[in-house]
């Protein structure tokens, strides 16, 4: 049995990406307080159609995600669509997995382009 199904929480971790980037709808924001190094954190956590994980975000996504709908106002991401990947990033000195949201642009580079028709002359 794989560990993380035993362990796999309410919230995304890098692992359920299974190693692809992932395009979802926000159909939920809330800001929730966990505990942190110096006390209590309030962060923002996104849930998406069709999921039932959500993603808590930090301050890095929370500004991308913002950059992608076009509005710091979380009340305006309802509906929209961002693409998350997975990614190894520094963390306390150490490379650990992670959740990046990308930049619109980023993410409609990457898209494969679309299979052209070929005409017969």
């Amino acid at each position: 049995m794989n560990i993380n199904e035993v362990y796999s929480g309410s919230y995304l971790k890098a692992d359920d990406l299974q190693g692809r980037r992932v395009t979802v709808k926000i159909n939920h924001v809330s800001i929730k307080e966990f505990e942190g190094d110096k006390g209590m954190d309030r962060k923002i956590v996104l849930g998406f159609e069709g999921k039932d994980k959500c993603l808590v975000c930090n301050k890095t996504n929370s500004a991308i995600v913002a950059e992608n709908v076009g509005s710091p106002d979380t009340d305006d991401w309802i509906g929209a669509e961002i693409t998350l990947e997975p990614r190894r990033v520094e963390f306390q000195g150490k490379l650990v997995p992670a959740i990046r949201v990308v930049l619109k642009e980023q993410a409609v580079a990457a898209a494969p382009a679309p299979t052209p028709k070929l005409v017969n002359p």
